[in-house]
This record gives C-alpha cells, structure tokens and sequence, in this order.
C-alpha cells in the first residue's frame, strides 16, 4: 500500500520507506528508512516536522537539504553539483519544473524528478527507483538544451548523489586496501566535517571504498541500524560523509557518491547530456548482513544472474604460469577430469611473443610457436573430458613490446608530449578510439567462436596514470570515455555470443562494484590464494557480491603471495563457500592429495545449491582471531557454517557462541562434515557435543543452538570446521 498527496510521494519496500517532498524550489528528502505505514496524514506531519529551527548567525530562513544540495539553500558542504562555463554560472539554482511518481504492485515504485537552472542554463533529472528488496538506485543527468543563451561549453566538476541521515548514525564503515589484501575494513566516529574517500586509478582499486556506511553506534554483522552508499561504477569515483554543526536541514548528516570527474573531462555544448552512473543506498536494521541480504536478493533477482550451477572450475595460471605445452597441459586436463573439474580456463601465455610478462599483450592470436596446431587440439581433450573451455585475455592493456604497439603508437593512451612510465611493464590501450575499440572487439570475438570459447577471464592489471587520450582537439582525460568504451565493448561481446561468461579480473580484486557486475557473472576476489588472507578478503567481498559470483580457487600449500603454508583441508573449506575452483598443478598431487581432492569436489558438488542461493550470516565474535560464517537456506530449511581460526588467542576456549540466522522456536539436526579432513584442535578432548555431532547427526533445539549458543573448539590457527545443520520442524 502507498499514499501519495499533492506534495509528498512515498515509495515502500521490504520494510524501507522513501519520502520525498515534491515543491518548489527544489524537493526535499523528508524520510529514508525504517518503514513509516501508510497513515493518512504522514505527508502532512512529516513536511511540518521537516524544517529545522533557524540558528543564530545563520542564514534568516532554515536552512534545507534539498535533492540537489547547494548554497542557495544554506547548505555549506559538497554540492551535489559542481562546474563553470568560462569561470562563469558556478552556483546553480535548479527549480523545481515537474515530478512524477509510479508505484509497483510487488513493493517500491519510481519517482522521477525534472529541474532547470536559469544560472547554468542546464536541465536536470533525478530518478528514484525503490526496489522490491529496498534497495534504492539514485540516478542523476544534466542536460544542455540545444538551444542555450552562450557557446561556452558547461565543464562540470562534480554530480553526487546525496543522502540525508540521521543523527543516530556516528558511525563510518569503509575500506582499503592493496594487492593481494583487498577489501581491509576501516571503521570509526563520524566527526564534523567531510569524510572523503577518492578512487583515482581509472578504475575503483585495490584499496577501493567500496561501500561507505553510517551506523548506529556498534553495529556489526546481526546488529545495528546503517544507512550505505555505493557507485555502480568502474572507474574513478568519490565516497563521502559529511557532519556539519547545523545539520543536512532537519536530519544531521549526509551519505553521497559520485564520480571523481578529471578537469575537462565532461564538458556540456549545446545538445549534450551528462548520465550520472547510478548510485546504490541501502538501509537496515539487521545490521550488515541485512544490507548484504538486501543487495544479493537484488542481484539474483535480475534476468542476467546466472541460472546454471556454478561449475568447479580449473585456472592455469599457477600450474604452468607461462611456460605453456601441450604435453603438459594435457595431463593437467586428465588430472583435472578424475578430480571432477568442469571448466577449465587458459590463463595467460597463449598469444603472440607472449613468454613473459614483458611483451605480446594486444597481439590477440594464438602463438604458433608454442601452438603449431592452434588451441584446437587442447580444446578437443577439454570438451572430451566434459569440461567448459575458458581463456584469459588483458584486451584494455598494450605491451610496447608487440605488434600492436609496433603498428599503432597512436593507440596507446597518453599525452602528446610522449608515453608516461610503464606500470608491469605495459600501457594502456585507448579503447574509446573506435578503430582500438573495433580491432579488440573482432579479435575477442573470433576466438570464442573459433573455439566455441564458454568463459573468458577478463582482466586488467594496472592503474591509469596520465590517463589522457590525444585527439584533434588536443589532449583530453580519458576515464569516463574508458569506463564506457569497456561497458559497450562487454555488451556487444554478450550480445554476439549470449551464452559466453565473463569474470571480472583487476590484479585481482582492484575492479569489483555493480557496474562491471552488470556485464559479467563472477568476479575475481584476489590473487591471493592464501586462506588465512583469502577468508577476510571474502568476507568483506560478500557484503555486496553474492558467493556463486565470487570465484575462489584451491592453491597450493605454499601460496606464492604470502609464502605462508597451510593444511589441505582449511584450503578446501576456505574455497568451498562461494564459486570453488583449483589454481595448482594437480599432476604433483599424490594418490592420497587427490583423493581428498576428488572428495571435496563432490562435497561442493553437493552443496552449491545451497551456497549458491542462501542468505549470508556472520557471528559477532569479540575474537577477531576467530570467525563463524553461516549460508542459510531462503526457507530456512538448511544452514552451512564455517567456524574457523585463523590466529592463537588469549584465552583458552571460547564459551558458548550463538549460531545467525536460525529459528529459536524450531528443532535442528546438526553433524560436522568431514569429507575433507578433521581439524586440529588445541584441546585434550573438545566440547562434549562436538564429540557426537564428529560421529552422527544430533538434535537440539533452536532456542539452544541460536539463541544460548553452543560452546564450539578452540582450532589450532589456520583451522576450519564445517557445520551441516537441517531444520527438523
């Protein structure tokens, strides 16, 4: 149900609402959050309550937080536009000019909002989708009317997206990171003044924000209230919160994103328009595994979310690294098929000059000198073992070593008084150029249909760094044209070839937000393969990215990214919750690492359904050593959780801990799986439960096992359990 007025619109969704105040000059947020009901009279009451008191020293009327934030109503922080024409019209005064609202009979609706600013002369548009699952899109364009009173063209500096929020919230959540340990949480108080994190990388980055939240104070994974933010984009970007000492009009604080625009980069004439890309806020009271639940139910809801069961997958890449053969490869797809693999993926080194990483990328042809016959012959054995074929490429990067580069200098982006440093050893390819743009689409594209290609591995190892692009018109900044050249590029590849898959690599996790996840269906977390370091990276991935498209692989003992060497086993349980797959050399298994292979394969086999479809929790542990990662069916019917240690800690067992995410009121069945090895423990003998749930399936019921908690063994480090738990009644 919804009730809109003359003035106000109400979107409601999923326990969410969104209210808007539509009148002049500008519309105002009045609310977003907990659902308001539809009472008659809550426009009326929340429009008087909406206006703050008029402070001393301040402007003579309240100030307001209005859509589009600027100084013509008293607001003293980021704008949400930002730009001159020729030094010139840089305080935009948008006027309200129309709204109109739709509501879905499945929950939520779209409220869609038109401006004009007789300073700037530009037209804007802003559009709120509310979802049935809660989620809110904020979507945000300027427009230059064809016929405009000047021909100084509008460079538009900034376009955010702005959130009001609630005082309550003085809390701020984001992330950082580096190589190899992406997505490292960052939390504290919100403080007057801006909170602002920038990705300037030419894409979103290893240390991305990634999302920004505000929250009630201690919040955690099962509790707390939290507004968040995300740009569904993949390049550079803008993360901020903002605390003013006189507020966001009558709410405290704000919540924003938007894309870090380089100077020059957007500049309107007369016709053109500007499309933000589109912002993503979400609201829970459950904590972050609420937004988390929000954002999965959206993702799996789309029509283009992958259906089939997410096949165990095989990379090369640190089997054989570049050294490719035929010869050995094939008695890696023989191990591979015994094991129960069901894709296997060509990593790099199979193109033109291609024996390190120090030439040959743009040169997309099979190498005869390693590949006399082409792919032809590996991809027979592959598919005659039942497996998918996959193949890695780096199509948006150039070596100044290949024939690309020899060919076409004037494709590598760069400013015209020369190249800039290479960064692993490679440029980057100008692909807004429409012959660069051309060349890589028909390359990419003959190879899958030569070799009948199920999967491609996209990846894209390096910053932008004096990301410009030199055309007639002089040197121009190049991310957005970039960003967009790879949306259309991705596009017309699905479009060519509907049944081609597409994961998302960035030197591992440096590329991973909802607009790259539009146009493709997994997502490379990191390229590190270590599981101590592999568990938190995935933990924080799977605030946003559901498990099956979170791709991760079994390495070796020893992981070349941290030379730390662990147990078979927690290798095992760290890949199985999410897209499982193997990164090592299965021909140097013995008999007995493979049989614990091929029985782990099955156990994923058995699970996926599960995995692939549950809704993610996770224990507030005080030990931060200690971790209890649970998947619970949407019908509750089953759960899987992972308890495990990655640390020694001080104390020597850990109490009674509660399991997320189950019914108090129901009876549970409980057994530990052991198909991939037992845990070692740093006790004489463990909690007496643990003991017959080792040996057969027990019985407790859910007030015990999610509300009291069960008291759970202290792991040696770098240790994991899995919990099997099915519901009785």
């Amino acid at each position: 149900m919804h009730r809109d007025d003359d003035t106000t619109a109400h979107l409601r969704a999923a326990g969410v609402s969104l209210l808007i105040e539509l009148t002049a000059p500008v519309p105002r947020i009045l609310h977003w959050g907990a659902d308001l009901g539809d009472a008659t009279d809550l426009g009326p009451g929340m429009r008087l309550t909406g206006a703050p008191a008029v402070l001393n020293n301040a402007p003579d009327a309240a100030r307001a937080f209005t859509i589009w934030p600027s100084e013509r109503d008293g607001w003293s922080g980021s704008p949400a536009q930002a730009g001159h024409a020729a030094g010139a019209a840089t305080t935009p005064r948008p006027r309200l000019v129309d709204a109109r609202v739709s509501h879905e009979d499945a929950g939520g609706g779209l409220i869609r909002i038109l401006l004009h600013d007789e300073v700037t002369g530009l037209d804007g548009e802003a559009t709120y989708a509310l979802d049935r699952f809660g989620v809110l899109s904020v979507g945000l364009s300027l427009t230059r009317p064809a016929e405009s009173g000047t021909d100084a063209p509008y460079d538009l500096e900034a376009l955010r997206a702005l959130m009001p929020v609630p005082a309550r919230a003085s809390e701020v959540l984001d992330f950082s990171g580096k190589w190899v340990r992406e997505r490292s949480p960052q939390r504290g108080a919100l403080r007057d003044g801006s909170h602002v994190r920038r990705a300037r990388r030419g894409k979103p980055g290893h240390d991305s924000p990634f999302l920004l939240a505000l929250g009630t104070p201690g919040f955690g994974f099962g509790h707390g209230e939290l507004w968040s933010a995300h740009l569904a984009f993949s390049g550079d970007a803008e993360y901020l919160a903002e605390r003013l000492p006189e507020s966001a009009g009558a709410l405290r604080s704000a919540v924003g994103v938007g894309e870090l625009l380089r100077a020059g980069e957007i500049r309107l004439a007369p016709g053109d328009r500007y499309d933000a890309p589109l912002a993503i806020f979400t609201w829970s009271d459950a904590g972050l595994d609420g937004l988390s639940d929000r954002l999965h139910r959206r993702l799996r809801a789309r029509a283009t979310h992958p259906s089939s069961l997410r096949p165990l997958t095989l990379n090369t890449w640190e089997a054989v690294y570049f050294d490719h053969d035929l010869t050995r490869l094939s008695a890696l797809v023989a191990r591979a098929a015994e094991v129960g693999v069901e894709r296997l993926v060509l990593d790099d080194g199979w193109f033109r000059h291609r024996r390190s990483d120090r030439a040959g990328l743009g040169d997309w042809y099979v190498d005869e000198g390693v590949w006399p016959d082409g792919l032809g012959p590996l991809v027979e054995q592959v598919r005659a073992a039942g497996m998918q074929f996959g193949l890695w490429f780096e199509p948006e990067m150039i070596s100044p070593d290949s024939d690309l580069a020899r060919e076409h200098p004037e494709w590598i982006l760069a400013p015209a008084e020369g190249l800039g440093g290479t960064s692993r050893h490679q440029q980057v390819l100008d692909i807004a150029r429409p012959e660069a743009w051309t060349y890589l689409l028909e390359r990419v594209s003959s190879l899958v249909t030569t070799y009948d290609i199920d999967y491609i591995k996209w990846d894209h190892n390096r910053d932008l760094l004096e990301a410009v692009a030199h055309r007639a018109d002089g040197d121009r900044p190049a991310v957005h044209a970039q960003t967009l050249a790879l949306y259309r590029l991705l596009d017309e590849l699905r479009r060519r070839h509907p049944a081609l898959e597409i994961e998302t690599c960035s030197a591992g996790g440096g590329r991973v937000d909802l607009g790259i996840l539009e146009r493709t269906d997994r997502v490379w977390a990191s390229d590190c393969n270590d599981p101590v370091e592999r568990s938190q990276i995935e933990r924080w991935t799977r605030l946003i990215v559901p498990p099956e498209l979170i791709g991760s692989h079994l390495g070796d003992a020893e992981a070349h990214t941290t030379s730390r060497v662990t147990d078979l086993s927690f290798r095992f349980l760290t890949a199985l919750t999410a897209h499982a797959g193997i990164e090592a050399d299965l021909t140097r298994q013995d008999d007995a690492q493979l049989a614990a292979t091929r029985a782990w394969a099955e156990l994923y086999r058995e699970l996926r359904p599960l995995v692939h479809s549950g809704r993610i929790v996770n224990a507030d542990l005080v030990d931060d050593a200690t971790q209890l990662t649970g998947i619970v069916a949407q019908d509750g019917s089953r759960a899987l959780f992972t308890w495990a240690r990655l640390a020694t800690s001080a104390d020597g067992q850990v109490g009674r801990i509660p399991f997320p995410g189950l019914d108090a009121k129901a009876r549970y069945g409980i057994r530990i799986r052991t198909e991939v090895g037992l845990a070692k423990r740093r006790d004489v003998a463990p909690p007496e439960w643990i003991s017959r749930a080792l040996e057969e399936e027990i019985v407790l019921a859910g007030a015990v096992l999610a509300t009291a908690g069960v008291p759970l063994p202290t792991l040696d480090p770098q240790q994991a359990m899995l919990f099997d738990v099915r519901r009785l009644d």
